[in-house]
Order: C-alpha cells, then sequence, then structure tokens
C-alpha cells in the first residue's frame, strides 16, 4: 500500500510523523530521522513528494514517497486522578 493510500485521514490528522527509510546525503541526513509532513505532491504520473518539517533545524526538506514511512502511533487512554 502506498504511502498516500494510508494517509487518507489527513483531513482529520493533517500533520504526519514520518522517518527516513535510507540515507538523503546532500542534506547529511541519515536514515531513521524524523519529520513532519506539512504538505503533500500528488504526482500524476511518477512518485508523489513531500515536505517535511523538523529533519533540519528552520528548513523544509522535499522528499519523495520511496524515502519516508508513516510512524505509527498507538493512542493510550490516560487516566486522571483527583485529589480531594
Amino acid at each position: 500500500m502506498r504511502l498516500s493510500d494510508k494517509l487518507l485521514f489527513r483531513q482529520r490528522f493533517p500533520l504526519s510523523q514520518v522517518q527516513l527509510i535510507q540515507d538523503i546525503p546532500e542534506f547529511n541526513l541519515k536514515k531513521g530521522s524524523m519529520g513532519v509532513i506539512v504538505e503533500y505532491y500528488p504526482i500524476s504520473e511518477g512518485e508523489n513528494g513531500y515536505s517535511i518539517e523538523g529533519l533540519i533545524a528552520q528548513y523544509i526538506v522535499e522528499v519523495a514517497e520511496s524515502q519516508i514511512q508513516l510512524i505509527k502511533v498507538e493512542k493510550t487512554q490516560e487516566k486522571t486522578t483527583f485529589l480531594n
């Protein structure tokens, strides 16, 4: 399944956390670096693109879909205790 298919929930959760699955030497970025998708560029012919924030401080890096993977976030229910 393509990452773009997994991001169908973007309408509800527009900022999705991803990590690099390969090095990007021109930016000195290593596999496993994490960032947040801030823009999606659908391409009718070819590979979709994404703008990722957080890989380099104060910069946005554009990557191809094959260079990233979605980080699965598990939501847990928080328990609140009130003290009297």
